[in-house]
């Protein structure tokens, strides 16, 4: 991707390809997406579900298209999609945070990005959170936990742009009505 350390473009395309070196990849953007894992299950299951991502990334490789998309929302995608198998841990690790209003913090790394991110949620927000549809809630831990723009949530679901912004309108209505007319998204502008 242009831009990305160590990653050089794809000639005439503007756009890196998996195809080239697939350790570029891994490296660029391993920790991203096992800390948007562990911010919504938990370091444990992120660890396996992180590796699972990058193992079908690298098996699928052949079917990335840069003409279609960036690395970085694509990998979101494969995360995201893997996530779906453990939705009920997801559900039930948001509910606990709801009844505890505590977070765990596993590093240093996780406890400061917790306080500087929107991946800090705690108390009601998070049983907000588990009373979500799980196309809200993707779309909602999308924007907030892997900092993707609107236009990357689109690519990483396989949606279109419209759609990430009426999804994200619905889970704001739900989450302000559950939180007591407290809007816990800003309303975040496409970046």
């Amino acid at each position: 991707m242009i831009g990305s350390p160590g990653l050089s473009p794809h000639a005439g395309t503007g756009e890196w390809s998996p195809r080239d070196d697939f350790d570029r990849v891994f490296d660029a953007h391993f920790a991203e997406i096992h800390r948007y894992i562990a911010r919504r299950l938990d370091t444990h299951a992120a660890d396996d579900l992180a590796a699972e991502t990058f193992l079908m990334a690298f098996r699928d490789r052949h079917r990335f298209d840069a003409a279609r998309g960036a690395v970085r929302p694509w990998l979101y995608g494969i995360a995201t999609n893997l996530l779906a198998r453990h939705r009920r841990e997801e559900v039930r690790r948001w509910k606990a945070l709801s009844r505890t209003g505590t977070r765990d913090e596993e590093s240093h790394e996780d406890a400061v990005a917790a306080r500087v991110t929107a991946g800090r949620v705690t108390g009601r927000l998070a049983g907000a959170l588990a009373g979500l549809a799980k196309r809200d809630r993707d779309v909602v831990l999308l924007l907030a936990l892997g900092g993707l723009a609107h236009a990357e949530v689109a690519e990483a679901l396989g949606i279109p742009y419209g759609t990430v912004a009426s999804r994200l309108n619905r889970a704001r209505k739900q989450l302000r009505k559950a939180l007591g007319d407290v809007n816990p998204l800003e309303e975040a502008h496409d970046g």
